[in-house]
C-alpha cells in the first residue's frame, strides 16, 4: 500500500498517550510524547486535524485557504471536555470522540458514527528527504462510497480505487490514466445517506486508497509535510461543498460573454484566418462570443510578444472582432524563452524571477521556444513581476482573456521539473516536491491579478489547465488534452461532473476532442453535452482536420447550431446558477447522488446529471444511437423537447434524434430563456420569455440579472427575483419576490404555462384579469400570456 509499508514497516509509528491538554480560543491541543494533535473548530460542521510530529508545527501556511490567517472564531457553540478516558468536542451538529492514543471518531448531533479512526494516524522517518511520511487511515462503511478528487477520468464512486494527486501533462490521457492535470486533495463520503467531506491540504504528491488494498479501510497519506485535514459535515453533499467553499474560496461572477460559446485550434493563424472563422459564424448565425489564440501567435514563442508578419496589429484585430461581437482570448505558457534580447527574459534574469536547482543553477528545460527558464510563482514578488507583464500585454494588444497552460509545470524532456529545483513558496522555501501542486494555480493567480489591473472595471477571464485546491479563486479550466472518440465523450461527462464536486464548477472539454479528427455525429453529440458545462469551447489541434460546427455538412451543422442555440437561450439560467455557486459554493453541474443522495441506484450513475436545482440532462455518448436509457431522481419531471411527466426514481427509455439531447425540468420550476442571438448582448430584450411547468409545489426558482460585467453588482446593482408556484383547490398562485436595484431591461414577462391538467378559465395579475391563448404546437396543454415584470401575484384558476 503507502510508501513504506513493505519496505519499511520497522519504522511506522503511533502516537502515545495523551499526557496533558490545553484550549486556545477554538483550538485545542492534544499533548502525547513526540505528538501534538491540535484540533480546531471553524463552525459547527467543519473540524481541523492538525498533528505534529516533532513537538512543533510548521508554519501554518496554505495556499488553498481562502482566508489565510484571517478565520474568525467561530460563530457557534463548542466545548471540549474530558470525560473518563476520552476527550468530546461537541457543536451543533458534530460529537467528536477522541481517546488517549488520538483515535478519532466522528458523530453527528444524532449518535452516527459518520467517520472513525482505522489506525487513524501514523508516520515514518523519510529516510531519503528528511521529514516524515505521514498517513491517515480510516474505517470504511458497508455501502459507502465516495466522489471527489478533481479530474480523475475513472468511475465517479471511487471505492475500490487508489489515486494520487501530482499535475502531468497527459496528452492524451486514457480512462485510467491517473494522475493528470488538477492537484484536488479533497474527497466526499457518502454513509447511511449522510455525506460529509475530507480535505487533506497537503501539497505534497498526495495518495488516496479508498480500499483497494483493504475492502474496508481508506487510507490517504504524503511523502511529506504535515497530516493535515479538515471535516466537513453535510449532511446534503452539496453542504459538504458549501463547507468545501467556506475554506478554500469561492470564485468571482464571470463575465456572462464568458459563459457563451468559445472557438478555438492550435493554432488560428494568420490574422485573416481569424477573421474568417469570424465572419463565418456570423454568416451562418451560429452563436458564438470568444475566439481563442493559441500559441502560433507569438514571435518564436517568446510570451507577450506577436508575430508582426501574422499579426501585424493585434490591438486592431481585437477592436475589430469585438466590433463584431467577439471577444480574444490568448494563451501564455510559463516558460521564458532563453534570449537575452527578449525583454521578459532580460528582466527575469536581472530581478532573480526564474527558479533555481539546489546547488544554485536556473532550473532550464525546452518548451515550445526551445531551452527556457521559469519563473518561480510561489514567490510574491514574481506575481507581481507577471501579473505587470500580463497587464501591459492586455492593455497594448486589446485582448480580453488569457489561457494558461503547460502549467502543471510541463518541461517536454523532463515531464516536469527536477525535484531538487528550490521554491519560494511565499516565505516558506521548499524544494518542486512541495510546490510543484501549486505551481500552476499561483501561475493563474498571477496573470488573473494582471488581467483585473488592466480590465477593470470589467470583470476578467482567466483559463487554467493545472491547479491545486483553491484554483476556482482565479481561473476556469478544462479536461486537457483529450481525444476525439466517444470514450472520450463518456470521459468529459464524468470528469466535469467530478470537477464539479471539487470545487471547480467552471469547467469544460475541448469539445470535439484535441487529439485525432472528429466526425458530425460524435461533435454533434459533443456540443450537446458541452452546451450544459459551464466552459462551453471547441478545440483542436493543428495536426488534425479542422472541427468548427460547419465543417461536416448537414445534418450534422444544423444539430450542432441548435444545441448553441440553445445554451444561449438558457444563458439566465446558466447565470442565476453560477451566481448561486459564487454566493454559497453550491455546484453548477451536480452528478445525480448529489441530487437524491438517499436513492441508492444513484450512487453509482455516470451519464446523468444536474444543471442547477432544476435542469436534469443525460447525454447520448454512443455512435448511431437516436435514444438511450436513464435514470430520473426523486420528483417529478417534464421531457424538455415533448412535455412528457414522469415521476422520478425509475429507468425508461428516452429517445434523442440527432439533433436533440434528452433534458428534464423539475415539476414546478420557473425557467427563463433569452431569444436565440450571435453573441450576448446582441439584442435588446423587450419581454423575457419564462417557462413554468406545473406542479402542486410549493416550487421556487429564481431568476439572477446584472449588468453582465463590471463589479456594481457588488454595491447592490443587481436583481435577484424568486418565483413561487403553489397549487390547490383547482388553482394555482404564482409570488414574486426581488431583492436589489438593477432594472431589467425588458418590461414584461411572457409567461409559457407547460403540463396543465386542465384549461385555465381565469388568470388574474396583481387581482386583475388578463388575457391567454393556447399554444397550437406538439406540446399539450401549453399556455401563453403576458405580464408587468414588477407583478406580486399571478393566480391561475381552472376547470
Amino acid at each position: 500500500m503507502e510508501v513504506g509499508r513493505h519496505r519499511m514497516q520497522h519504522g511506522q509509528r503511533s502516537p502515545q498517550l495523551v499526557e496533558a491538554w490545553e484550549q486556545d480560543g477554538s483550538r485545542f491541543l492534544l499533548y502525547c510524547p513526540q505528538i501534538i494533535l491540535e484540533v480546531s473548530v471553524y463552525d459547527d460542521q467543519i473540524i481541523r486535524f492538525r498533528y505534529s510530529v516533532d513537538g512543533f508545527f510548521e508554519d501554518d501556511f496554505s495556499y488553498a485557504i481562502s482566508q489565510q490567517g484571517k478565520m474568525p472564531e467561530p460563530d457557534c457553540a463548542f466545548d471540549l471536555q474530558e470525560v473518563g478516558d476520552e476527550f468530546h468536542l461537541t457543536t451543533r451538529k458534530l460529537r467528536v470522540r477522541i481517546n488517549r492514543t488520538l483515535h478519532i471518531t466522528i458523530l453527528n448531533a444524532d449518535g452516527e458514527v459518520i467517520l472513525e479512526d482505522e489506525r487513524g494516524f501514523y508516520w515514518e522517518p523519510n529516510i531519503e528527504y528528511g521529514g516524515q511520511h505521514v498517513f491517515c487511515s480510516k474505517k470504511i462503511h458497508e455501502g459507502e462510497a465516495f466522489y471527489g478528487l478533481g479530474d480523475k477520468p475513472k468511475r465517479l464512486n471511487l471505492r475500490g480505487l487508489r489515486l494520487e494527486t501530482w499535475g502531468s501533462d497527459t496528452y492524451g490521457f486514457e480512462r485510467n490514466t491517473d494522475p493528470l492535470y488538477k492537484n484536488i486533495p479533497f474527497y466526499q463520503g457518502l454513509v447511511d445517506g449522510k455525506g460529509y467531506g475530507v480535505f487533506f491540504d497537503n501539497s505534497f504528491r498526495t495518495h488516496f486508497d479508498f480500499g483497494h488494498e483493504r475492502g474496508d479501510i481508506c487510507t490517504f497519506w504524503a511523502p511529506g509535510g504535515e497530516m493535515n485535514y479538515y471535516f466537513i459535515y453535510g449532511p446534503e453533499l452539496t453542504q459538504v461543498l458549501e463547507g468545501y467553499h467556506q475554506l478554500t474560496g469561492k470564485p468571482e461572477l464571470p463575465p456572462l460573454w464568458a459563459l457563451g460559446y468559445h472557438q478555438s485550434r492550435w493554432s488560428y493563424q494568420p490574422e485573416n484566418r481569424v477573421k474568417e472563422i469570424a465572419r463565418e459564424f456570423r454568416e451562418r448565425e451560429i452563436p458564438c462570443d470568444s475566439i481563442h489564440i493559441d500559441i502560433e501567435y507569438m514571435d518564436g514563442f517568446r510570451c507577450f510578444t506577436w508575430d508582426e508578419h501574422r499579426f501585424p496589429d493585434p490591438r486592431r484585430l481585437a477592436a475589430e472582432l469585438e466590433a463584431d461581437g467577439f471577444r480574444t482570448v490568448a494563451i501564455l505558457d510559463p516558460g521564458i524563452k532563453i534570449d537575452r534580447k527578449y525583454f521578459a527574459y532580460q528582466d527575469g534574469i536581472e530581478e532573480g524571477h526564474f527558479c533555481r536547482r539546489a546547488d544554485g543553477p536556473l532550473m532550464q528545460g525546452s518548451v515550445w521556444p526551445g531551452p527556457c527558464h521559469f519563473p518561480d510563482f510561489t514567490d510574491p514578488e514574481v506575481r507581481v513581476w507577471w501579473g505587470k507583464l500580463v497587464k501591459d500585454f492586455l492593455l497594448t494588444s486589446g485582448i480580453h482573456g488569457i489561457w494558461n497552460d503547460m502549467n502543471e509545470p510541463a518541461v517536454l524532456e523532463l515531464g516536469t521539473f527536477p525535484e531538487d529545483t528550490r521554491h519560494d513558496y511565499d516565505g516558506h522555501p521548499c524544494s518542486h516536491r512541495k510546490a510543484h501542486n501549486v505551481y500552476g494555480m499561483q501561475m493563474a493567480r498571477a496573470s488573473y491579478h494582471g488581467m483585473k489591473d488592466a480590465i477593470f472595471p470589467n470583470r476578467p477571464f482567466a483559463l487554467s489547465r493545472s491547479g491545486y485546491a483553491g484554483l476556482q479563486r482565479y481561473a476556469a479550466t478544462w479536461t486537457g488534452d483529450n481525444v476525439s472518440s466517444w470514450e472520450h465523450l463518456w470521459m468529459a461527462n464524468l470528469q466535469c461532473q467530478r470537477l464539479s464536486i471539487s470545487g471547480i464548477s467552471f469547467c469544460g472539454s475541448d469539445i470535439g476532442g484535441f487529439i485525432g479528427n472528429c466526425h458530425g455525429e460524435l461533435l454533434v453529440r459533443w456540443t450537446q453535452l458541452g452546451a450544459f458545462h459551464p466552459f462551453f469551447r471547441n478545440h483542436t489541434s493543428q495536426d488534425y482536420s479542422f472541427q468548427e460546427p460547419w465543417v461536416y455538412g448537414e445534418p450534422y451543422t444544423s444539430a450542432i447550431k441548435k444545441a448553441i442555440e440553445l445554451r444561449y437561450q438558457l444563458l439566465p439560467y446558466i447565470y442565476t446558477t453560477f451566481q448561486r455557486h459564487v454566493e454559497y459554493g453550491t455546484p453548477v453541474i451536480l452528478p445525480l447522488v448529489f441530487i437524491d443522495q438517499k436513492d441508492f441506484q444513484t450512487h453509482n450513475r455516470m451519464d446523468e446529471f444536474g444543471v442547477g436545482p432544476h435542469l436534469l440532462i443525460c447525454p447520448v455518448l454512443g455512435r448511431g444511437e437516436d435514444g438511450r436509457r436513464m435514470y430520473l431522481p426523486e420528483g417529478r419531471w417534464y421531457n424538455y423537447w415533448t412535455d412528457e411527466k414522469h415521476e422520478g426514481r425509475i429507468e425508461f427509455f428516452v429517445n434523442a434524434p440527432l439533433d436533440e439531447i434528452p433534458i428534464f425540468i423539475r415539476a414546478g420550476a420557473t425557467i427563463p430563456h433569452y431569444p436565440v442571438m450571435n453573441h450576448v448582448g446582441e439584442k435588446e430584450i423587450e419581454v423575457l420569455d419564462l417557462h413554468l411547468y406545473y406542479d402542486k409545489g410549493p416550487v421556487s426558482s429564481e431568476l439572477y440579472e446584472d449588468a453582465g460585467d463590471y463589479y456594481e453588482h457588488e454595491q447592490g446593482n443587481f436583481r435577484l427575483r424568486t418565483f413561487t408556484l403553489h397549487g390547490e383547490n383547482g388553482s394555482n398562485t404564482i409570488h414574486q419576490r426581488t431583492k436589489g436595484r438593477y432594472n431589467s431591461e425588458y418590461a414584461s414577462f411572457r409567461f409559457h404555462l407547460h403540463g396543465w391538467p386542465n384549461l385555465p378559465t381565469e388568470i388574474t395579475v396583481d387581482s386583475e384579469a388578463v388575457e391567454f391563448e393556447k399554444v397550437n404546437s406538439d406540446k399539450p396543454r401549453t399556455f401563453v400570456f403576458e405580464v408587468d415584470k414588477n407583478f406580486e401575484e399571478i393566480i391561475i384558476k381552472c376547470d
